[in-house]
């Protein structure tokens, strides 16, 4: 009789095999990414600084071709009429771009463009306090006043944009004794195309300009008492 089978004596490793839970199914690779759209972040200041050229080029283009385009009144035009409050007088309130052209109802605190046209040549400078350069100039016009006595023109000037306790401040501080008028919204810088400064308008008596000087050229006393002789020559 032939012996009975021994029992099967299970492979430690098939054991291990046969226990160990299934294996995961193998990993799918990961869908293409989308192509990261290009980083403008670097080029910004580049971009900045081509515009920036561009609207200088433009400008230097417009000013060879048209010179100062519209800034001020050009010679043989007639002065826009106004009227502003003195900074030296107690009127506050803003100009008046439709004067009255009477000395009846003309307040005395105010620069009144049409009756001083009516009596007497004009220099008529615009500025802004805020620039050294635009403040200069009506140094220079106090300075050439003194050369023109007895009426022959009348000096004057009117700050754009500024309000009546800053101009005073800066008549009082200069010394200026011609007469410097405020124009406290910026109407009449815009009614004149007030865009750089310094700017001096020269009119004749009757208010038609012969002179329309830009630049700080007309800082220096000589230069602009040069044209106002011319003026008062005419």
């Amino acid at each position: 009789m032939s012996s009975p089978t021994p029992p099967h004596r299970l492979d430690p490793d098939r054991a291990a095999a046969a226990s160990a839970p299934p294996a995961p199914p193998p990993e799918r690779p990961p869908p293409d990414k989308p192509e990261r759209a290009i980083d403008t972040r670097r080029y910004r200041w580049m971009i900045g600084i081509f515009g920036l050229a561009l609207v200088v080029v433009i400008s230097v283009w417009q000013f060879a071709s048209h010179g100062t385009g519209t800034t001020g009144i050009p010679a043989g035009q007639k002065l826009h009429y106004f009227a502003a409050p003195l900074a030296a007088s107690t009127l506050n309130g803003a100009a008046n771009a439709n004067p009255p052209c009477t000395e009846a109802r003309h307040d005395p605190r105010a620069l009144n463009i049409c009756l001083i046209s009516k009596r007497t040549p004009l220099v008529l400078a615009f500025f802004v306090t805020g620039s050294s350069n635009c403040r200069q100039q009506v140094d220079t016009l106090q300075a050439v006043s003194r050369r023109f006595s007895g009426g022959q023109v009348q000096f004057a000037a009117v700050a754009v944009g500024a309000s009546h306790s800053k101009v005073a401040a800066e008549v009082r501080r200069h010394h200026w004794t011609i007469p410097v008028a405020y124009d406290s919204d910026g109407r009449i810088g815009s009614l004149y195309g007030v865009e750089i400064c310094p700017l001096v308008e020269l009119a004749q008596r009757g208010g038609v300009v012969t002179d329309r000087l830009i630049g700080n050229h007309w800082l220096a006393p000589d230069a602009l008492a040069a044209r106002v002789r011319a003026l008062v020559g005419r």
